[in-house]
């Protein structure tokens, strides 16, 4: 298939509001621009979901305990399985000895218990349990060890290479390290399954109601209930890790993510993240140009079950920029694969979008296919050769 590109001029009306160039909006990763933010963690990182910009770090990069933020890749792991069809949530998994014996923070699963998805997953986003997460990475990958394989590999799939996992759940162990900035690509995949924030948000709950075992959830990230625009992530806390927190809140169209590492108590962990959401939501505020889905060109493929194909976005793409700042030149191409081969699935990328101001890129996002194309049958071939046959005649 040959490249091809068009160019997209955003008319007027499409810039009622103001962009910053990248450079700017990456400012704050200079020091000397930095904003007093997070002053006692050990390491920090705010970033802007849609675009991934990053606002703010602190040492982004050091190698630390994630504590139980280490359940983000656990949940992340969770709701891919529950997006394949491989689980669902209403479907029951009996517990085993293994997930009942798991100490820290837990909801006091039995042997043998059986308990749905839907409140495992509670039990892991509200009240941080240890328990859940080892019951439903047996019950997707056979063992907790072959979870947590998985977790590593798909970390390495993100391109993170400073995070390793040796358990799902964040206990303390040796050679059990994330960063802030890790935590926070982690957190940006996780929360494109929009579904995770119904469990995350939650501030109490109640698990096996109306029995004599009933058990009450209460969040352990307080910002929940006490910073409106809250609506997830995860806390952690070890004598070694001390206080973290990776904190997700949408305001208007904007949604950030917040991470902070190695606080000496909930309260100071709490107030700073509350600070750097502060900054994000008074400093910046985002533009969406294209929604998930949304149509760019169409292809046409002669030897797949379908001849033409819309080509759309894959995820939602946004701009970001400071407030009160204007740019003037934003302009939309689309380049796709040179060696595009069949079967196309949906969610495979075959080309990007890119979003200029001027002539520096700003926004690369991938492009995909609105429906898989697989190779078409001899008897469709053949079909499709006599009418166009028939055309000419």
């Amino acid at each position: 298939m040959n490249k091809s590109s068009i160019l997209l001029t955003v008319i007027s009306f499409l810039l009622f509001t103001s962009f910053t160039p990248l450079l700017a909006v990456h400012a704050a990763s200079k020091e000397e621009n930095q904003p007093e933010l997070a002053e006692d963690a050990k390491s920090a990182i705010l970033i802007e979901q849609d675009t991934g910009t990053i606002l703010f770090n602190k040492n982004p990069h050091e190698k630390l305990p994630p504590a139980s933020m280490t359940k983000i890749m656990t949940l992340l792991l969770i709701m891919e399985a529950i997006d394949e069809g491989s689980l669902s949530l209403d479907e029951k998994v009996r517990v085993s000895e293994n997930a009942a014996s798991m100490g820290g923070s837990q909801i006091f699963l039995e042997a043998g218990e059986e308990m749905s998805v839907t409140d495992l997953l509670k039990g892991i986003a509200i009240a941080s349990a240890n328990d859940a997460s080892v019951a439903l990475a047996e019950r997707i990958a056979g063992s907790e060890q072959a979870f947590v394989k998985a977790m590593n590999e798909k970390a390495k799939s993100l391109g993170l290479e400073n995070t390793n996992f040796q358990n799902t759940s964040g206990l303390p162990a040796d050679d059990h390290y994330s960063t802030a900035y890790d935590m926070a690509m982690m957190a940006r995949e996780l929360l494109k399954y929009e579904k995770i924030t119904e469990f995350t948000s939650i501030y109490e709950d109640y698990l096996r109601k109306d029995t004599d075992k009933e058990f009450w959830l209460v969040n352990t990230n307080k910002l929940v209930r006490f910073y409106p625009e809250v609506d997830g992530l995860k806390t952690g806390y070890t004598s070694e890790a001390k206080y973290c927190l990776t904190a997700t809140a949408k305001k208007d169209d904007m949604r950030v993510v917040a991470v902070v590492l190695g606080y000496e108590s909930s309260k100071a962990r709490n107030a700073a993240v509350s600070s750097m959401l502060d900054y994000a939501f008074n400093q910046f505020e985002t533009e969406r140009l294209y929604e998930e889905g949304e149509v760019i060109t169409e292809i046409t493929t002669l030897k797949g079950d379908r001849k033409k194909t819309n080509i759309i976005t894959a995820s939602p793409i946004s701009t970001i920029h400071t407030k009160g700042q204007k740019l003037e030149d934003l302009t939309t191409e689309y380049e796709l694969m040179d060696d595009i081969s069949l079967p196309i699935e949906q969610g495979d990328r075959i080309g990007t979008l890119l979003i200029k101001n001027g002539e520096e890129i700003i926004i690369e996002s991938p492009l995909t296919v609105e429906h898989p194309i697989h190779k078409a049958s001899f008897f469709t071939l053949m079909k499709r050769s006599l009418q166009e046959v028939a055309v000419f005649e």
